[in-house]
């Protein structure tokens, strides 16, 4: 056992103690040559965060941190918090002191202190406590005589049923008494006490003194001189002792008792006895709280006259204070206290005592250099140890870890606690771990001799059975603080040294293999290789060792060279002992580790490879340039997935095996881990930097697989694409000696291959390209494969007599195809790499290989492109004029797609595809109308009429229809426009996208209608594929789906078509119809349907509803010609009037009337010159002259009486009318315009216009002729 197995950890002083402590008398200081340390009185947290160190009247206070050194390496320390001194009393110095740990009271905790107080004992008797900033909280005067010792009991969790559960208490030991404090109540009145000084300080006011602590102080009797003590706990005496004590004590009459008393029990050494045994029974001493009651009246009867806060409002002006500072505090005497009974020697007097973290033993130095065990329970000395002069003492507890209890006899008990003795002997620089009661010494080191052990002895203060559960209590128990270095030192013991069976070899073997996991996170590597070392020799059990030498070699931190050196030791010692002794497979997974690390260590030292030798690469160099363009796009990605980053010898050999023959074989994982793999193996060689038949030879060496090595080296020639690109002169070339070079090594071309099929080897290849992403990469590694495969079929034909023509043939037909696949698939990939224009369609390009390509189908290519188009947002117009120009260099890149594609990607199909891509994305979302309107562009573009039909009736069926049959409804029920609400919650849309998607309805209806009539006339299209691509398996595409469609009947498609105008009319004009009740009865239940139905369905349900209809439709037409916001207006929407003359034929409605009333509602809206264009069409002149009458009387009525603007020429003429005139104008409404201010030389026209069509026996034509003299005079006196 080595001293290292028992450190741990090391906490650095950064601070000299020396200077902190350097004496002011100058007298001391001269000829002083002790150990400084031996002076001061040092007190350590259990929880290793505070360290006090004081001297006479001085202290400093030291709290751990971290702090992170020169080499970036984090590390704990003890860093200066306070320095001062702390004596208030003149003379007093400090004698004794602890730090006791605060335990949180917040549920979130989980075993880590609160704060930690600071208790310093002076020799004026003062007991004061402190905060870890020696902010003071508390002083109390409890004895008269120097503090000597004071030590402190917390709160264990028994370990055994029946053990008493000890309370929490401070001791005091003073030269004639000894002072007790409960825990619980110190516990509150320090919480308490540092509350109040932190609302103190936030409040800016004074500290107000606490009340003072209840205690015991109990007179220790019938021993000379006391110089430490040790405070037990409760016990209870069985019945047997019981009788005895009572017996020795009364004599043979004495009572007992029939419960046996709860006593506290007190171990005191000194002189005269050595050690003494004392009793406190429980109850027999009140706490003492006569200067407390006086201390509580005196500050209740100043709360009356003071409302303050702080202790009960408890407040005292300044001269009563400096008063009571002056007053001594009245002490009270202590309880007497006889010895029970005691170990007398007058010669040895006892300098220290230490209890046992069980409370059972206790260790007893004396001035004689011994050191005495204790067996408390019976008052006896078991054991002494001697030649200890100074000895300092502590006592490790260490329960029995959870694998040890696997191998335990007692498996199925609570877990086992071994107990150990340290003793340090400064005398001899010696640290000695001894094991308990009986045992051996188990460990020895060499140490300083000015060093301090220190053990605390206790835990948390605050703890209870309640708030313990599920803690972890963070504590150590023995420290050793070494002055010179600055170090501090904690102990750790394993429990197998306290085992003395067999099975502690096994227990002993499970501590190294957790010391060696310690050892690992060191990263002083010459320590870590020697420590490892003797580690992996020690451990006897060759499963054990097995797993030790696997976390060594998984471990991330060691250097390739340490894993080599440790393996190779422990393989050299296996290979020198007993064959029959060492364990076969350990050996074998020696022997196989070191050939991996020997291979890793091969390729990474492989030398550079010289300069020179660049060929020129000559095909497709504009496409591979171009598609470089595209895919140089900085990207964003993390440093830990980047290939370019070191491959660690612990990854490469998780990722390789040695079968039982004794070959290498790589394990395929991850993605990520394969590539990885790939770029340590080849990346050099391919960049120049290796030379490239050494990396074949290394590797065919080490017995790797060929077939692995290909995939390997594919893999990141793919990956790397465009650090290849960049460099592709030189990575082809290097490429091809490096494939040529894996082809000609055993196992890789069979020797037996038959020349009349195809090659697995190079097989390999053309699948790794076929079903990459890479295209630029696949095509590359294609055309090396093809020269190489060219090159080693020739050789393998030319080694026999015969000729190979077929075999030669074959394979190389293979490569043709590939080749040219490969060339297709990357001038398609550059064209779909091309980005949207800015404000399009957003979207990630698609990813296509030959292998995607092929699954498609036939129709994937087109898909593909039509996914381009999409995205680019081309219209349909601007498609078809790119087809047929070269202005543009993305437009280059796809009539050069479809140059390459001329069977797939014909005009035609093209069109179909764009059609479908468009009403799928607009049934993704029904508001974007501009898709579906795209998308019966594309299909008006496809010149087949077999699958303009198809695509439409496939639209139609699938995306149209259900959508159309609820806007009809809709509207059915609503009887007018429904509103937006309505639209969204039946149809699905909104009002304006429901407008547009009748009207695409209508254009779509039209189109079938339209091809339904041509299919008869051309014979359907023969579909065809290039050669390249014959071998595509897959979903039939759009075209073929089209041509497989039933045809439909012409009369109800038209039906379908008349009842789409109509609700197209009805949404945009806003015109209050019950579109269904213009059809019969039957025709109402046929609108979901384009190709059942025997009969003719154009029966119309009431004409009078229709003419209604389309009058009002008119009507809105010629409003909103004027109306810039309305959808109807402008030159493109001139088609309405010819639309419903259309409809009306079919509604069986007059055209004359809807002509009469276009006109009418033309020259009422003040547009003259085009109601003179329809009038021309217009059959019964006698009825339109009627009503044109009417409109110019109403005209020359608001001219001549209505306007507010009237002149006196207007009154004299309107004087000079004739009677029956004058009334007949006055009889007219000018509200009825809707466009009054019309020029009088229109209206002249149009009177003139009505003399014209008017017979001259008509009943108004002599009324005519007086409005054409008006209008004539009107115009000439204006």
């Amino acid at each position: 056992m080595t001293f290292v197995e028992t450190t741990i950890e090391y906490l650095i002083l950064n601070f000299r103690l020396t200077f902190l402590f350097s004496l002011q008398v100058e007298e001391e200081t001269i000829g002083q040559t002790g150990p400084w340390l031996q002076d001061c009185v040092v007190a350590l947290s259990p929880c290793s965060d505070l360290l006090v160190v004081a001297r006479e009247q001085k202290a400093v206070f030291l709290s751990a941190k971290w702090h992170t050194d020169d080499s970036g390496r984090e590390e704990m320390t003890l860093d200066v918090a306070w320095t001062g001194i702390l004596c208030t009393e003149e003379g007093e110095c400090v004698s004794s002191c602890v730090c006791i740990p605060l335990a949180s009271q917040k549920r979130s905790s989980t075993g880590r202190p609160d704060w930690t107080c600071v208790v310093v004992g002076f020799t004026s008797g003062y007991v004061r406590f402190y905060t870890e900033n020696g902010v003071l909280l508390l002083a109390q005067l409890l004895h008269e005589d120097p503090a000597l010792r004071l030590k402190c009991r917390t709160y264990e969790i028994p370990r055994h049923p029946g053990v008493s559960e000890q309370h929490e208490e401070l001791s005091i030991l003073y030269p004639a008494a000894l002072v007790t404090i409960d825990g619980f109540s110190l516990f509150q009145s320090l919480r308490a006490c540092r509350n109040q000084v932190a609302r103190a300080a936030a409040a800016g006011s004074d500290v107000i003194q606490p009340p003072p602590l209840t205690y015991k102080k109990w007179g220790l009797q019938e021993m000379d001189t006391v110089v430490d003590h040790s405070s037990v706990g409760i016990m209870t005496l069985c019945v047997f002792d019981q009788m005895k004590n009572a017996s020795i004590l009364g004599g043979f009459n004495a009572s007992v008792k029939g419960n046996p008393p709860a006593m506290s029990q007190y171990v005191a050494v000194g002189g005269g006895p050595y050690t003494g045994f004392y009793y406190a029974v429980e109850g027999s001493s009140q706490p003492l709280l006569s200067h407390v009651a006086m201390a509580v009246a005196s500050k209740l009867t100043s709360a009356l006259f003071n409302a303050a806060s702080g202790w009960l409002g408890w407040n005292k002006n300044k001269n009563e204070e400096d008063a009571a500072q002056k007053q001594k505090p009245k002490v009270e005497p202590a309880t007497p206290l006889g010895i029970r009974f005691g170990l007398p020697d007058s010669r040895r007097h006892g300098e220290s005592i230490c209890l046992s973290p069980c409370n059972t033993l206790a260790g007893v130095t004396d001035d004689f250099g011994r050191v005495t065990l204790l067996d408390l329970a019976r008052g006896i000395a078991i054991r002494m140890w001697k030649g200890y002069r100074d000895a300092q003492l502590g006592w490790l507890q260490v329960p029995e870890e959870r694998g040890d209890r696997e191998f335990s006899p007692s498996a199925s008990l609570p877990r086992r606690h071994a107990l150990f003795l340290v003793i340090y002997a400064p005398r001899r620089g010696i640290l000695e771990v001894w094991a308990m009661q009986q045992g051996p010494r188990v460990g020895a080191f060499t140490v300083g001799k000015h060093c301090r052990l220190l053990y605390a002895g206790y835990r948390l203060m605050g703890v209870n059975s309640v708030t313990s559960q599920g803690w972890q209590l963070h504590t150590q128990q023995v420290c050793l603080l070494d002055p010179i270095t600055g170090a501090l030192r904690t102990v750790n013991i394993p429990f197998h040294l306290a085992l003395s069976d067999k099975k502690s070899e096994r227990a002993k073997d499970m501590h190294l293999l957790k010391r060696l996991t310690t050892i690992l996170r060191s990263r002083e590597w010459n320590i870590l290789e020697n420590e490892a070392k003797i580690v992996l020799l020690d451990i006897k059990h060759p499963a054990i060792k097995k797993q030790a030498l696997e976390s060594l070699l998984s471990n991330k931190n060691v250097l390739v060279s340490c894993l080599t050196n440790i393996t190779s030791t422990l393989y050299d010692t296996l290979k020198q002992q007993d064959p029959e002794d060492v364990d076969a497979a350990l050996l074998q997974l020696c022997s196989l580790q070191l050939k991996l690390l020997q291979l890793y260590t091969d390729i990474q030292q492989l030398p550079d490879w010289p300069t020179g030798m660049i060929d020129e690469l000559s095909r497709v160099g504009p496409i591979l340039q171009r598609y470089a363009q595209l895919t140089s796009r900085p990207s964003v990605s993390f440093a830990q997935d980047s290939p370019d980053s070191p491959m660690t010898a612990q990854a490469f050999l998780s990722q390789m095996e040695c079968t039982e023959g004794g070959e290498l074989k790589v394990i395929r994982g991850a993605e990520t881990e394969w590539n990885h793999l790939g770029n340590f193996l080849f990346w050099g060689s391919l960049c120049g930097k290796s030379p490239l038949h050494k990396v074949c030879d290394t590797l065919q060496q080490a017995g790797v697989s060929p077939q692995q090595l290909l995939s390997l080296l594919l893999s990141v020639w793919l990956q790397r694409e465009k650090e290849v690109l960049q460099k592709s002169e030189e990575t082809v070339r290097n490429l091809h000696t490096l494939l040529s070079a894996l082809s000609n090594m055993k196992g890789a071309v069979e020797e037996s291959w038959d020349s009349q099929s195809v090659s697995p080897w190079w097989q390999q290849v053309r699948s790794t390209c076929i079903q990459s992403h890479n295209a630029a990469a696949a095509l590359l590694a294609a055309f090396v494969a093809h020269r190489a495969a060219k090159a080693s079929i020739t050789s393998h034909a030319d080694s026999k007599l015969h000729s190979e023509w077929e075999a030669v043939s074959l394979e190389l037909e293979q490569w043709v195809v590939c080749v040219r696949q490969l060339e297709d698939v990357l001038v398609l990939q550059t064209l779909l790499l091309v980005p949207p224009p800015q404000g399009a369609a957003a979207g990630t390009a698609a990813q296509c290989s030959i292998k995607t390509l092929l699954e498609g189908g036939t129709g994937g290519i087109a898909d593909n492109v039509a996914k381009w188009v999409f995205r680019q947002n081309l219209a349909p117009q601007r498609l078809k004029e790119i087809l047929q120009e070269t202005e543009d260099k993305d437009k280059d890149l796809l009539l050069a797609v479809c140059q390459r594609f001329p069977h797939s990607l014909s005009p035609d199909l093209l069109f179909a595809h764009c059609c479908w891509e468009y009403v799928v994305q607009w049934n993704k979302d029904p508001e974007e109308s501009r898709c579906l309107c795209s998308a019966v562009e594309h299909l008006k573009f496809i010149s087949s009429p077999h699958i303009q039909l198809g695509i439409s009736a496939m639209m139609w069926s699938t995306f149209i229809v259900k959508r159309f049959s609820a806007a009809a409804f809709l509207m059915e029920k609503v009887g007018k426009a429904p509103k937006d609400r309505l639209c969204r919650r039946d149809v699905g849309m909104g009002d304006k996208a429901v407008t547009s998607f009748l009207g695409c309805c209508a254009q779509l209806l039209q189109i079938l209608m339209e091809a339904d009539s041509a299919v008869e006339e051309v014979s359907p299209p023969e579909l065809s594929i290039e050669e390249a691509w014959c071998g595509a398996e897959g979903p039939a595409s759009i075209a073929e789906l089209a041509l497989e469609q039933r045809g439909v009947h012409y009369p109800l498609v038209q039906h379908h078509c008349l009842l789409a105008s109509l609700l197209n009319a009805a949404m945009t004009f806003s015109v209050k119809v019950k579109p269904l009740s213009l059809f019969d009865s039957k025709v109402r239940e046929l609108h979901r349907q384009t190709h059942k139905y025997n009969g003719c369905p154009t029966s119309p349900g009431s004409p009078k509803c229709a003419d209604v209809f389309l009058l009002r439709v008119l009507t809105g037409w010629v409003q909103a010609i004027d109306d810039p916001s309305s959808s109807a207006s402008g030159t493109e929407a001139d088609w309405w009037p010819a639309l419903c003359l259309e409809l009306g034929s079919l509604l069986q409605v007059n055209p004359d009337i809807l002509r009469r009333h276009l006109v009418c509602e033309l020259y009422n809206q003040g547009l003259d010159p085009r109601a003179e264009e329809v009038m021309l069409e217009v059959e019964d002149k006698d009825v339109l002259g009627s009503q044109l009458l009417v409109l110019t009387g109403q005209r020359l009525s608001f001219s001549l009486l209505h306007s507010q603007s009237q002149t006196q020429a207007a009154m004299e003429l309107l004087a000079r009318l004739p009677p029956t005139l004058c009334t007949w104008l006055k009889a007219m409404d000018p509200s009825e315009l809707r466009c009054p201010l019309v020029p009088l030389s229109h209206s002249s026209r149009l009177v003139s216009r009505l003399i014209e069509i008017l017979p001259e026996n008509h009943a108004q034509y002599s009324l005519a002729l007086h409005l054409l003299e008006a209008v004539d005079a009107f115009t000439t006196e204006d």
